[in-house]
């Protein structure tokens, strides 16, 4: 088996730099898209209370309708 490389400093300093780099930018990145995403979840709970409340009086408009004396 072949003993392991010796890693330069300058190598390693950049991969930890480049992992905490990354990591600050995630957390603002989450940190900015977290309230937009809350927003997107609000408007998207309406949208549907509505659509739902729309199909309720459909579905009811549709059953006066079809309830006729003619059946």
């Amino acid at each position: 088996m072949v003993p392991p490389v010796q890693v330069s400093p300058l190598i390693k300093t950049a991969r930890w730099s480049a992992l905490l780099f990354g990591l600050i930018y995630g957390k603002q990145r989450y940190d900015y898209l977290k309230p937009i995403a809350a927003e997107e979840r609000r408007i998207e709970e309406e949208e549907k209370k509505l659509r739902e409340e729309r199909e309720r009086i459909y579905k009811q408009l549709s059953e006066a309708n079809s309830d006729t004396i003619l059946k």
